[in-house]
């Protein structure tokens, strides 16, 4: 499956698919079973051409898990995924199995800090849009290599920017409001996961800006962020590139601009 976008805002990394699917890919990265991983690193690693697979099994982490869509793999968090984000849980962390935990897990006894309070964070893990899906696997493949019998679910672009405003652009370029781009605070795999999903059921779906998570930001380059699009709003998208802004002067500067970037070492 090609895209018009990507030529026309001039990425460097392959854009995305995000597959839910009973069939399993062959060749494919994956975590092993109960194994520690980042699900946006196999993210860049689809962006670079390789495919990856997840399952109720293989999704890395509890935020993945539920990023993932599958199910809400925060109910057993050790010491409270509330906790965890906010304050830290200092009396678990004392305990014998808590300490083994935050061996693991050193930010378990402090906590992130992503939010002020345990009940804060309690109040945005009741807000996320927590959903098991009912097929077997996640999958992550470069757009490209999609085939004809396959639907994405949503397409990540992984974009510097200049790409990014000009996706953002094309997002409302067809649109009768100008607030098809939404930027929530959540972690780098629930932005390309979950909350696109729950875009990709809208009547008027909305692309998704991500990897504002600085727990992965380090994971990326510096001056890449992610713009998930639910599969129905990026065929709107791709039929738009033709005539648009991206072919007149203020877009080619840019993308001359970034051509000239790229090329210095």
């Amino acid at each position: 499956m090609e895209s018009a976008i990507q030529g026309a805002i001039g990425m460097q990394l392959m854009p995305v698919a995000v597959i839910q699917t009973n069939s399993l890919p062959g060749q494919a990265l994956q975590f092993k079973e109960g194994a520690f991983g980042c699900v946006a690193a196999l993210l860049k690693s689809a962006s670079k051409g390789k495919t990856a697979v997840f399952t109720r099994k293989t999704f890395g982490c509890p935020g993945g898990g539920v990023g993932l869509g599958f199910g809400n793999c925060y109910e057993n968090f050790p010491g409270g995924i509330e906790h965890f984000l906010s304050t830290g849980n200092s009396g678990f962390c004392q305990t014998e199995f808590g300490k083994a935990v935050a061996s693991r897990m050193p930010d378990l006894e402090e906590g992130e800090r992503y939010f002020k309070t345990p009940e804060t964070a309690g109040s945005f893990i009741a807000s996320l849009p927590i959903t098991d899906i009912p097929e077997e696997y996640v999958v992550f493949k470069p757009l490209e290599d999609v085939d004809e019998n396959e639907t994405p679910k949503v397409v990540v672009f992984l974009v510097n920017p200049d790409q990014l405003s000009a996706l953002v652009i094309l997002a409302n370029y067809a649109r009768k409001c100008s607030e098809n781009v939404i930027v929530p605070f959540a972690a780098a795999c629930h932005t390309i996961g979950i909350i696109p999903f729950r875009e990709a059921e809208s009547e008027t779906p909305r692309a998704v800006i991500g990897l504002t998570d600085i727990t992965v930001r380090n994971k990326f380059a510096k001056d890449l962020l992610s713009f998930a699009i639910p599969y129905t709003m990026f065929v709107e998208m791709e039929s738009n590139v033709d005539g648009s802004f991206l072919e007149k002067h203020n877009w080619q500067n840019l993308l001359e601009r970034n051509k000239t970037a790229q090329a210095i070492p």
